[in-house]
């Protein structure tokens, strides 16, 4: 196997395609550049010699699947840089675009914000009347992009720590999580 080098942005672009967990970034090129029968003369040809494919080892799998998930946070810092997220004086608009990004690059893991709640509220749902029904006031707005609501009647820590934890949900580690932050309300990171 050779190895190249890429710059940052193409490498996001590339790690921003995949299609499934555990997707090598040879798979994904190969799916994005390659003639269908260039990929299939490829795959003839390791059945015929009787090796196996890059991603098909279990313990390249995980390997793949580790990248896979590594690269989503990068990913999602990346479309944030570009959002000039400061510039956007309402801290509930700029808080709907971060979480409509987080889901954009973590759909498939998003559905884990369902469980968030407080004492009487329920943070998010799949449709604002469930939200409407937890209080009086939780003003529920769609997340952009998705199918999934929250209620955003919440001063700008709450809705820090909300945002903490629908990246802790989507699996982003603690650096990412504080780099997030500091990303989305760095005028309050003390």
């Amino acid at each position: 196997m050779k190895s190249i080098q890429i710059e940052d942005d193409l490498y996001h672009f590339i790690a921003s395609q995949t299609q499934d967990i555990g997707e090598s970034a040879s798979d994904i090129l190969r799916r994005l550049v390659m003639p269908q029968s260039l990929t299939s003369a490829r795959q003839d040809t390791h059945a015929i010699a009787g090796t196996t494919d890059y991603s098909s080892s279990d313990n390249n799998a995980n390997l793949a699947d580790s990248t896979t998930e590594a690269c989503q946070a990068s990913v999602v810092f990346s479309e944030l840089e570009g959002q000039q997220l400061q510039a956007i004086p309402k801290m509930v608009e700029r808080w709907l675009l971060v979480l409509s990004i987080i889901h954009k690059h973590n759909s498939h893991k998003f559905n884990k914000v369902l469980g968030m709640s407080g004492r009487n509220r329920t943070y998010f749902a799949t449709d604002k009347n469930t939200l409407l029904a937890t209080g009086s006031s939780t003003n529920p707005k769609n997340v952009p992009g998705s199918d999934y609501w929250v209620i955003t009647n919440n001063n700008t820590v709450k809705k820090i720590n909300m945002l903490k934890e629908v990246a802790e949900q989507v699996g982003f580690n603690l650096s990412e999580i504080e780099q997030l932050i500091s990303i989305f309300a760095p005028e309050h990171i003390k």
